[in-house]
């Protein structure tokens, strides 16, 4: 009997995104990178290019980053029905896109140390061969930033779990809630490989420019006054992702102002009290919630799970009563 309870109740835990499209394009612009990158490293080495050496080691950095993000999916894939995560793999993204806000952080301080130190102690360029790389490198991320743009920007997908409620005859009553509903998601890892691509779209549009005016003008400073510009900002989405990214793998609470507000309409029949609530993250899309009521009103967990429902997309819901005695 205990058995049949047990597999009547139970229900899965798998907040799996499914990513196969996105993983398709990262897959593809992994390619034309490696390619590009093969290309250049070894045409450099047979003209005795610096140029073409350095671009192609640059490219490395960013196919070594869509390796990441590969790795990330085929990960979040393998394990998603594993019983080992408690909520699924869904972490995964956020995690891998931690890890390459990292690598693009890192990337701007060796532009930022690099450009200063050209900014007073400029070098001879080879301006003909070094527009042609960075036009060449230009082309080849732009396709990779187009092929990337709408997963990036259109991840909108609808997705249904059944509902489980379970009611402990205890000294209080659990509910668990799996809620159908459909709204954007965010998917970190595939944001990190957007914003490498679109990095290195920056530094080689500013290079062209720079190259140019030092072409043309005799200014060698805008070579570093480019690179400077370009870690800036390189450096400004690093810590944007990287800031979002941790939020979610350190489970910070997802939208407090809203959380706040159903606490209050739970509350106002005056003689209830929320003694604890809990809502943040799973994965991209999906979020999880944990509420606590001490009430001496006839209360039910559908009660609770109503109005958090009405005002907060949830996935799984736990709420707790524990039932007070009537004044």
């Amino acid at each position: 009997m205990t058995k049949n309870i047990a597999e009547k109740w139970s229900h899965s835990h798998n907040f799996y995104v499914d990513s196969s499209e996105s993983e398709r394009k990262v897959n593809l612009v992994f390619l034309l990178t490696t390619i590009t990158m093969v290309v250049e490293i070894v045409a450099g080495s047979w003209f005795g290019s610096m140029a073409l050496l350095a671009d192609g080691w640059h490219m490395f950095t960013h196919s070594a980053a869509f390796a990441v993000s590969m790795f990330v999916y085929w990960y979040s894939r393998k394990h998603r029905h594993s019983s080992d995560y408690s909520f699924g793999t869904g972490k995964v993204n956020a995690l891998g896109g931690f890890a390459s806000a990292v690598a693009l952080a890192t990337v701007s301080l060796f532009m930022l140390i690099e450009s200063t130190e050209r900014l007073f102690l400029p070098q001879a360029i080879s301006f003909n061969e070094a527009i042609v790389v960075a036009i060449i490198g230009f082309v080849v991320n732009v396709a990779s930033v187009f092929l990337l743009h709408d997963d990036h920007h259109h991840h909108h997908h609808g997705h249904g779990h059944h509902d489980h409620d379970h009611d402990h005859d205890h000294d209080h009553d659990h509910d668990h809630d799996h809620h159908e509903h459909n709204h954007a998601h965010h998917d970190h890892n595939l944001k990190a490989a957007y914003f490498h691509v679109l990095a290195d779209t920056l530094t080689s549009l500013l290079a062209i420019v720079a190259l140019i005016l030092g072409k043309f003008y005799g200014w060698l400073w805008a070579d570093a006054v480019m690179g400077i510009v370009g870690a800036a900002v390189i450096g400004k989405w690093a810590w944007g992702l990287m800031t979002h990214s941790s939020g979610m793998l350190l489970d910070k609470a997802a939208k407090p102002q809203h959380a706040a507000k159903v606490a209050r309409l739970i509350e106002e029949d005056g003689a209830s009290v929320v003694t604890d609530f809990h809502y943040w993250q799973l994965s991209g899309k999906h979020h999880a919630a944990i509420v606590s009521v001490a009430t001496s009103a006839s209360l039910t967990p559908d009660d609770i799970k109503h109005k958090v429902r009405h005002h907060l997309p949830c996935d799984h819901i736990t709420v707790e009563i524990n039932p007070l005695p009537k004044p």
